[in-house]
């Protein structure tokens, strides 16, 4: 079952597909961008639709969605953490770009 999806190589988060992923859940996420599988530990509960941790990140680090920059970590982040408002801090110019990538990452999902 694919819990979450990666577009990029770079990326350092994925977005979570599927409703109810638990802290302590083994997940695994599906890069588009060579068809490979991506595996994490949940280190928190992650809601549908939102970032989970692909790679560890300083306070500073640009974090990575859907092959663009989406802003910077606050925070350490370690991979598998929910990735959100508290520890990231997002350009509000990426919110159509991301809107647009995530129904089309969910369009290829539903294809796969």
């Amino acid at each position: 079952m694919i819990h979450f999806l990666v577009h990029d190589k770079k990326d350092s988060a994925g977005v979570a597909v599927v409703e109810g992923i638990k802290a302590g859940q083994d997940l695994v996420g599906w890069l588009m961008e060579d068809d490979s599988t991506v595996n994490v530990k949940a280190i928190n509960d992650i809601p549908i639709g939102h970032k989970v941790t692909i790679k560890p990140l300083k306070p500073g680090d640009t974090v990575w969605k859907y092959g663009f920059d989406i802003g910077k970590a606050v925070a350490d982040i370690s991979v598998g953490e929910h990735m959100h408002v508290h520890n990231v801090r997002s350009e509000e110019h990426t919110s159509e770009l991301q809107s647009l990538a995530y129904s089309y990452a969910v369009f290829c999902l539903k294809k796969k």
